[in-house]
């Protein structure tokens, strides 16, 4: 028998290697380098169902390239349709990542149970019996979805010609295996070859494909970074198990936006999803509590109004405690290092504890000014005015700098009945007779003197 070839892989980045190195030198990182038995096929285990001659591809000036607009398969999801950018595109490949247990799953089953194309879902993971036991919750009645339980690739492609899907979706790819690659399913070389060969059956079918994958402690996609690279769209599903609320984020997408956001409430019978999150996101506290602001935000095309509580408090210990949920914490430390040396609030022997409710996370800057407001009202212990919310960016001058779509945040916080809203300045603000009141700040002092004056 012929001597099988092996070669070396970094588990982290997917590098290869001739031989064993202690350290990746892509990656950096130690330890990571494993051997695994590479075999390549002399075929794929993929051949073209529509025509047996393909036709040679021959390259096009630009102008004759048509232009016509990318026809879409509508998902009848609206939150996984924006974050998609319209729906799904044909022949894309959309890898969908997310901690255990957070609703993978059970997203993806309910889009396919509900969708009038036909849908064959596989399953590497779970019997049959037990999808048709989350099917019977979510959506009983659905002639349209087979439910397929393989690992090897070959049998889901013999499976996929008997049954010619329009949709196929694949739980995980981890879960594959290709009987060319002689390593274990979740290999290295395992997801490069099943994931190279879905490629090759959606481009050459016009399927759209999605595939779920695991997802390392760190929160990356478990596998070789390449995976991220041959897939068209990466989707991260995020979202605290205390909380009820998901997130669908997306991280890279060839046929639309990545700073679009899905929010989906998670139930007994399935994901419902929100279209009005401000509202979630915002308590229904009638009484005045100190540490409490108002941030006006924006995801991708749709604002958010979300609350943001602080808790200023005397140090027990010597060093003092800067903790958040939902917050970068290095931009904290940033923030109170203004606080203190622009506005004079000596912060610096005091616990400050940030927290954004609903369990989710928010970059963006134009919060800094709610952040700040919330410090300020939990270290006076002075609640902030009912109907007062904020949006501006703060800089390390102390000045109050302007922020992009300052007029469709003034609008949320209007249609959500607040009264009164903070910004710089330097905002040009387009709006016409607008009923809510705009405050105009330049320095901190101006928003301090607003509140607590």
């Amino acid at each position: 028998m012929p001597k099988p070839k092996t070669t070396f892989f970094c588990q982290n980045c997917g590098t290869q290697y001739s031989k064993w190195v202690g350290q990746c030198s892509a990656c950096k990182e130690w330890n990571t380098i494993v051997e695994e038995v590479v075999q390549k096929p002399e075929k794929s285990s993929w051949k073209t169902i529509a025509s047996p001659k393909k036709r040679m591809a021959k390259p096009l000036r630009v102008h004759e390239i048509s232009s016509d607009k990318e026809i879409r398969l509508n998902t009848f999801d609206l939150e996984f349709n924006r974050v998609l950018g319209g729906g799904l595109v044909p022949g894309a490949l959309v890898l969908l990542g997310g901690e255990p247990g957070v609703g993978k799953s059970t997203l993806i089953l309910q889009i396919a149970l509900k969708l009038p194309y036909r849908t064959l879902y596989v399953s590497g993971e779970e019997s049959q019996k037990q999808i048709k036991m989350r099917a019977d919750r979510i959506h009983p009645n659905s002639d349209t979805c087979y439910i397929l339980t393989e690992t090897k690739t070959q049998n889901i492609f013999q499976q996929i010609e008997a049954t010619e899907p329009d949709i196929v979706v694949i739980d995980s790819i981890q879960t594959l295996h290709s009987d060319y690659i002689e390593s274990a399913a979740g290999s290295i070389s395992q997801i490069r070859e099943c994931t190279a060969e879905l490629i090759k059956f959606a481009k050459e079918t016009n399927t759209p494909v999605i595939l779920i994958g695991h997802i390392t402690k760190d929160g990356s996609i478990a596998g070789p970074k390449i995976l991220e690279h041959m897939v068209d769209t990466v989707l991260q599903f995020e979202g605290d198990r205390n909380y009820v609320y998901r997130i669908l984020r997306s991280l890279k997408n060839r046929f639309g936006s990545t700073s679009e956001l899905g929010i989906y409430e998670m139930q007994g019978g399935g994901l419902r999803q929100v279209n009005n999150p401000s509202e979630i996101l915002i308590s229904k506290n009638d009484e005045g509590l100190s540490g409490t602001a108002i941030a006006s935000t924006v995801e991708g095309m749709r604002p958010l109004m979300i609350e943001i509580q602080a808790l200023v408090s005397t140090a027990v210990y010597g060093t003092p405690q800067r903790s958040t949920t939902g917050y970068n914490a290095k931009r904290l430390n940033m923030l109170l290092a203004v606080l203190e040396k622009r506005a004079g609030f000596k912060l610096g022997t005091k616990d400050v504890f940030l927290n954004i409710t609903g369990g989710i996370s928010v970059d963006d800057p134009a919060i800094d000014l709610a952040v700040i407001a919330a410090i300020l009202s939990s270290n006076e212990d002075i609640p902030i005015a009912k109907g007062v919310c904020f949006a501006a960016e703060v800089g390390l001058a102390g000045e109050i700098r302007p922020v992009q779509r300052v007029d469709q945040r003034i609008s949320e916080a209007e249609k959500l009945g607040f009264t009164t809203i903070y910004v710089s300045k330097n905002n040009k603000i387009g709006l016409k007779n607008p009923k809510i009141v705009i405050e105009l700040v330049c320095r901190i002092e101006d928003v301090v003197s607003g509140l607590f004056g």
